[in-house]
C-alpha cells in the first residue's frame, strides 16, 4: 500500500501527434518531501505535469496513495487532494483577488471559507489588494494569487510548473517561504518545475532530471552535482 500523500509513476509514455514525448517514466514525490523536477526547455516537464493531471492522455500508472489516476477525469483530481497551479498563472484578470480566491471555495465539497483566512495569512498582499481586479495585480502579486486560489481547498498534493518564472527576487523569496512553511508545518507534498538551481536547492529535498522525455537522474538535492548540471540543465 502506499503512503497516502505520495505520487508514483509508472512506465509512463505519452504521445503528441506522431511524436513520442515521454518515455518509460518511472517516477516517485515522497510524502511529505519537496520533490523539483528539472531539465532544459523542451524535455517534457509540463507534459509529465499534465498527464499527472488528466490534461494529457498517457499509457502507464499514476498513482496518488492508493488511487489510480488515470481512471479519473481531470475535473476530479482536485477533489482527491491534488492543487495545480499551471505554467503562466492562469488567473482571471476582469475578476478581484477575492473572487479568484472565492473560486478555489467552489472547489470544496464543503464550501467552506476558513481557508481564505490562511491564503491571507500567507499571502498578506493578497489580503491588501483583495477588491484590486487579478489583472491589475504584478507578475509575481498574480502567481501568488494563482497559489493561494489552489490552497483554498487544502491540497494535500501541490505541483507547481514554474512558479518563479518572470517573477522579482523578492517574491520569489516569499514563495520559497510558503513553501518551506506549508510543508514543514502542515507536512504538504510538492511537486515544482523549476529552471531557478538556487531557489531549487533551497527548498526541495529531491530531485529529478527529465531529458527528452526520459527520467535520466534522480536524488537528494544535496546529490545534484555541477556534474549533472553541466550534463542535463546547463544552456
Amino acid at each position: 500500500m502506499n503512503s497516502k500523500d505520495s505520487l508514483s509513476i509508472r512506465g509512463l509514455n505519452q504521445f503528441y501527434g506522431g511524436s513520442h514525448t515521454l518515455w518509460d517514466v518511472d517516477m516517485t514525490v515522497p510524502e511529505g518531501a519537496i520533490t523539483c523536477l528539472m531539465g532544459r526547455n523542451g524535455m517534457g516537464k509540463t507534459t509529465l505535469l499534465k498527464c499527472v493531471m488528466g490534461l494529457l492522455a498517457a499509457r502507464g500508472e499514476i498513482r496518488f496513495g492508493d488511487t489510480e489516476l488515470t481512471k479519473l477525469a481531470a475535473d476530479r483530481r482536485a477533489g482527491i487532494g491534488i492543487g495545480y497551479v499551471p505554467q503562466g498563472r492562469e488567473i482571471f484578470p476582469q475578476l478581484t483577488v477575492a473572487e479568484n480566491l472565492q473560486l478555489g471555495v467552489y472547489v470544496r465539497r464543503d464550501r467552506s471559507t476558513q481557508a481564505l483566512e490562511r491564503v491571507y495569512e500567507l499571502f498578506p498582499v493578497l489580503k491588501q489588494m483583495r477588491g484590486r481586479r487579478g489583472g491589475d495585480l504584478s507578475g509575481g502579486q498574480q502567481q501568488q494569487l494563482a497559489i493561494g486560489r489552489t490552497l483554498v481547498f487544502e491540497p494535500r498534493l501541490l505541483i507547481l510548473d514554474e512558479p518563479c518564472e518572470g517573477i522579482q527576487p523578492n517574491i520569489v523569496a516569499e514563495i520559497g517561504d510558503t513553501l518551506l512553511k506549508l510543508n514543514r508545518d502542515e507536512g504538504l507534498t510538492v511537486l515544482l518545475v523549476e529552471q531557478k538551481l538556487p531557489f531549487a536547492r533551497r527548498v526541495a529535498d529531491a530531485f529529478r532530471i527529465l531529458e527528452k522525455g526520459r527520467l535520466v537522474a534522480e536524488g537528494a538535492i544535496d546529490a545534484l552535482s555541477d556534474e549533472l548540471v553541466s550534463k542535463h540543465l546547463s544552456v
